[in-house]
């Protein structure tokens, strides 16, 4: 395994690293630039990580997308939540269920597959019903 290249810093990447590391509005970019922050006057990865909270793989992951892609790539989040494809339904299952009150999760987990298409289980229909119906 080759030797590292050191990581190197311009001044306006360590005044965005400290002044984001407070006021940034999301805990997380907060974290990531805390990390970086510690570790841009000559502080360890490992130390930077114990003294930020978090782990060697996290501080490695901050450091990885630094390289990459600079302070504005610590500001960025790439996460997708998943959405239930009953979602596309909801107004229409809603309708049916307000006109026609299932009796049991039993009754509305059939009349859903009937009126969608969409097999889904007892736990996955109540979810759903208190979550998007509810």
């Amino acid at each position: 395994m080759g030797a590292r290249t050191p990581l190197t810093f311009r001044a306006e990447d360590r005044d965005a690293l400290s002044r984001d590391r407070y006021t940034h509005p999301d805990p997380r970019v907060q974290c990531r630039m805390e990390v970086l922050w510690l570790i841009s006057p000559g502080e360890t990865q490992a130390r930077a990580g114990i003294l930020a909270g978090v782990s060697k793989a996290t501080v490695e992951r901050y450091v990885a997308i630094y390289r990459a892609r600079g302070v504005a790539g610590l500001r960025e989040f790439h996460w997708v939540k998943p959405v239930s494809a009953l979602e596309a339904h909801c107004t229409s299952l809603e309708e049916s269920f307000q006109k026609n009150p299932p009796h049991t999760v039993a009754e509305a987990r059939d009349r859903i597959q009937a009126l969608t298409g969409l097999r889904r289980g007892d736990s996955q229909v109540r979810s759903f019903l208190k979550r998007a119906c509810g």
